[in-house]
C-alpha cells in the first residue's frame, strides 16, 4: 500500500461507513462553496467548480444537493467563509505528510492537526518543509472500458498530458498543473466525464514502514481524515503487502 493519494480504510461497520459518507459530503460541499465563490456559478465558465462537481459525482452526491450548495454560496447569505490552508510535517518513521484543509477558523484547524501529529509520533513543520519531496500534478482517471489504451494515449498526448498509465481496471493520465483543466476538458469532450480528476501531490521518494510504524502512520492518517476541515492527506510511505495483511487481520 503506497501513500501517494487519498487514503482508503479497511472495511468498517455500516455505522462507520455512513459516518464516512457524511464526512465526504461535507468536504465536497466545502469545495463546491469555495469554487462557486472563486468565479462564476456556471460550471461551464468555472473550471474549479466543474472539478468540484466531478468530485461530488464520485461520492454519489445528489444533484439537488450540489445545486443548493452553489445557490447558497453565491447568494446574499453565503454562509461560512472558508480559506485554503496547507500543513506539512513528518509522521512516524520520518514519513513526509501534506495536509490540505478548507477552514473558517485557522487557529482551530492548526491546533487539531498539530495534536494529531503529536499523538501518533509525528511533528508538524513549517510550510514547504516537506513539499520538496513531492511533485504537484494533475491526475485524470477513466475506467478501462472508456477507451482502448492506444486511444487514451493518443488523446492524452494531443491534449498536452505528460504520461498515461493503466491496468485492467483504469487509465490514469497525468499532466502539469497549468495544463490540468485543458487536458481534463479535452478528454471529457472525447470520452465523457472521467472517473475522477484532481490535483494531487505525488511523492518523488518513499519510506518503507515496519508493522509498528505503519500502524501509527495509518492512525495518524485516519485522525486527519476524520477532521471535517481536512480535504486531502498525502504521504510518501510504502507498506509491504505482508505488513498490510497483519494490520488488517
Amino acid at each position: 500500500m503506497a501513500g501517494h493519494s487519498q487514503f482508503k480504510n479497511i472495511m468498517h461497520r455500516k455505522g462507520a461507513q455512513d459516518a464516512r459518507r457524511a464526512r465526504q459530503f461535507a468536504k465536497v460541499i466545502r469545495e463546491i462553496t469555495v469554487a462557486a465563490r472563486s468565479g462564476l456559478p456556471d460550471p461551464g465558465s468555472n473550471p474549479r467548480l466543474r472539478a468540484a462537481i466531478s468530485a461530488a459525482r464520485e461520492v454519489n452526491m445528489p444533484k439537488d444537493t450540489v445545486d443548493r450548495t452553489i445557490k447558497k454560496a453565491t447568494g446574499a447569505a453565503g454562509g461560512d467563509d472558508y480559506v485554503e490552508v496547507r500543513y506539512e510535517g513528518y509522521g512516524p518513521g520520518g514519513v513526509a505528510v501534506i495536509v490540505e484543509a478548507l477552514t473558517e477558523n485557522r487557529n482551530r484547524t492548526a491546533a487539531d492537526v498539530r495534536a494529531a501529529f503529536s499523538k501518533y509520533g509525528g511533528a508538524l513543520g513549517e510550510t514547504n518543509s516537506v513539499s520538496f519531496l513531492f511533485n504537484r500534478v494533475g491526475v485524470i482517471r477513466y475506467l478501462a472500458d472508456a477507451a482502448s489504451p492506444d486511444a487514451m494515449l493518443e488523446a492524452a498526448i494531443e491534449a498536452g498530458a505528460d504520461d498515461v498509465t493503466g491496468d485492467a481496471e483504469a487509465h490514469e493520465v497525468t499532466c502539469a498543473v497549468d495544463d490540468f483543466f485543458a487536458v481534463r476538458d479535452a478528454l471529457e469532450a472525447r470520452f465523457g466525464p472521467p472517473l475522477s480528476a484532481h490535483l494531487e501531490w505525488r511523492p518523488t521518494t518513499s519510506v518503507t514502514l515496519d508493522e509498528d510504524r505503519a500502524a501509527s502512520l495509518l492512525k495518524l492518517v485516519d485522525a486527519l481524515e476524520d477532521n471535517d476541515d481536512v480535504q486531502n492527506v498525502y504521504a510518501n510511505f510504502d507498506i509491504p503487502e505482508a505488513v498490510m495483511q497483519k494490520l488488517s487481520a
